[in-house]
């Protein structure tokens, strides 16, 4: 279990991230066609997911910007912003901000919450996953983990980036 806060306030994790040099654990997420996707949809690509509560708060929608941004400009490389938003939801969004290089899946039918560590136990956003950035090579090994400590704040994304080209 991790601890970080909300506004100041503690709140728990129900567990850690993947430890770095692990393999990744297996999911199943729901793509904007209600279709099943798990780790095997990304094979051989490095994988960036960019977790966060919901792509309906200012935070979560800058990140996912920024990464999209990013994301154009990456070899082998597949962003994808995860959350529990429903895949209707995540669709509309990313049409609306025009993102094009990232892939949104949601967690609302799956066990990846508490797979990853990032499940939150308590305060008004219990059931939500942490915002954490976890990247995953083309072997499905874990090479980055970041688990923001204020669920308001941004990740890392130099660090992110950094992790992509061995410079972590």
């Amino acid at each position: 279990m991790a601890s970080i806060t909300f506004q100041g306030k503690p709140i728990n994790t129900c567990g850690d991230l993947p430890a770095i040099g692990s393999q990744a654990p297996e999911f199943k997420l729901t793509n904007r066609k209600l279709q099943d996707v798990g780790l095997e949809a990304f094979a051989g690509k490095r994988k960036v997911m960019n977790i966060v509560p919901s792509l309906d708060t200012p935070t979560c929608a800058t990140s996912t910007r920024k990464f999209n941004e990013k994301a154009a400009h990456l070899d082998n490389t597949v962003v994808l912003v995860i959350s529990a938003d429903l895949p209707f939801a995540q669709a509309r969004f990313c049409e609306i901000e025009g993102i094009k290089h990232v892939t949104a899946l949601s967690t609302f039918r799956s066990s990846f919450a508490r797979d990853y560590g990032v499940e939150l136990l308590d305060s008004i956003l219990a059931g939500l996953t942490a915002r954490a950035i976890v990247i995953i090579d083309e072997n499905d090994r874990v090479i980055y983990t970041e688990l923001v400590k204020e669920i308001a704040d941004e990740p890392d994304y130099t660090s992110a980036l950094a992790a992509l080209n061995g410079n972590d």
